[in-house]
């Protein structure tokens, strides 16, 4: 399909479908504005989960960003390879995951491993394991701000653990860990003010700690919803990730927030079926498929409708359809991209309209070694 947009491929008949395709002049971009957004990158601890790629990693530590946050064991050893200094596993594990979580401190030793609990139980196993190894393990407090899926609640008894923490000689207590991924109003002043009555008691509970004599350092807050915000507040480090590839639900709720695509799916049309109908090569295993239609955001078929989805087929109903034939070409936004991403072990390079190479998705799968 002739095209001159920013995302069109020059030589497409080189590319297999369904591709992920990413554009490293613009996650560059997306680098700079989430920088100048927190001001400093030492308030900045962007999340991998979203890329899982050490070349997207490399790029942030040529801005000076050295401090990163992950949500698997996998995300973490990649991490550990790129060199990172400050790797928080933004995880709570439990059982397996914490012998795996010491063998990633033995493996490499030259970064600083934290992770997170918001119990009794896993706090007395990782201090346990921690007296038998020798270590001081750097733990986060992980805070419940109204999610409602992991985290303690901000209250006396979160303090009663915080100083548990404290006063266990092989722990290191760090601060706190508060997402707020919830907090998704599309107004960034009723965002800000949700966010900030939330956040509230957060501070409340650090205050109560400090009370008791022991000081919280360090307190790690949000993700990209609530970046902006968050950016803001002194002694906090903000912590986006969609933001280095964004997606088509985040653009759509988030108008504020100034982030360009990064990454778009390429697919080509494999039939037309019946009349005013085309199938796509886009199947579940191939986009993220957790939501509701629409799923992707077919760029030059926003007019279209996306009617049914199974293993490797896209369905789509088109007032349009005869202007197309089977094997066309065409680029489509995912609605979430974090998914999307991990389904792919390589996503295709484009660099001024040409697919120029891959990059492996690294941490795509649970475990890289360790």
């Amino acid at each position: 399909m002739a095209t001159t947009n920013w995302y069109a491929l020059k030589n497409s008949a080189t590319v297999n479908s369904p591709s992920l395709l990413v554009y490293p002049e613009r996650i560059e971009e997306n680098i700079r504005t989430m920088v100048s957004i927190s001001g400093s990158v030492s308030n900045l601890r962007p999340h991998v989960k979203t890329h899982k790629m050490a070349e997207v990693i490399k790029m942030q530590q040529r801005h000076g960003i050295q401090k990163f946050k992950c949500a698997t064991i996998a995300e973490a050893e990649l991490l550990g390879q790129c060199g990172a200094l400050d790797i928080l596993l933004a995880m709570q594990p439990v059982r397996a995951n914490i012998d795996r979580f010491f063998n990633l401190m033995d493996a490499y030793s030259d970064s600083q491993f934290s992770t997170l609990i918001d119990n009794e139980t896993s706090l007395s196993q990782i201090a346990q394991k921690a007296s038998e190894t020798g270590k001081i393990v750097a733990l986060y407090l992980d805070i419940n701000s109204g999610m409602n899926r992991t985290g303690c609640i901000p209250d006396k008894q979160a303090a009663l653990l915080y100083s548990s923490m404290e006063n266990s000689p092989n722990i290191a207590a760090k601060g706190f860990h508060v997402y707020d991924g919830h907090i998704r109003n599309s107004n960034i002043n009723e965002r800000k003010e949700i966010c900030d009555a939330a956040f509230q008691k957060v501070l409340d509970l650090k205050d109560a700690i400090k009370i008791q004599g022991i000081t919280v350092p360090d307190i790690i807050a949000g993700g990209s919803p609530s970046f902006p915000i968050h950016s803001k507040r002194k002694g906090v480090d903000a912590s986006p990730g969609t933001t280095l590839l964004w997606d088509a639900r985040y653009a759509s709720l988030f108008p504020d927030l100034p982030f360009l695509h990064a990454a778009i799916l390429f697919i080509r049309i494999i039939s037309k079926p019946k009349e005013n109908i085309l199938c796509f090569d886009l199947g579940h295993k191939s986009v993220a498929p957790e939501m509701e239609f629409p799923r992707v955001q077919i760029l030059g078929l926003e007019d279209s409708e996306q009617i049914g989805q199974s293993e490797e087929h896209l369905v789509v109903q088109t007032q349009r359809a005869s202007e197309f034939e089977v094997g066309d070409g065409f680029y489509a936004i995912p609605f979430h991209i974090c998914p999307t991403v991990a389904k792919y072990e390589e996503v295709v390079i484009v660099s001024d309209g040409v697919a120029t190479g891959t990059w492996k998705v690294a941490a795509r799968n649970q475990k890289i070694t360790i």
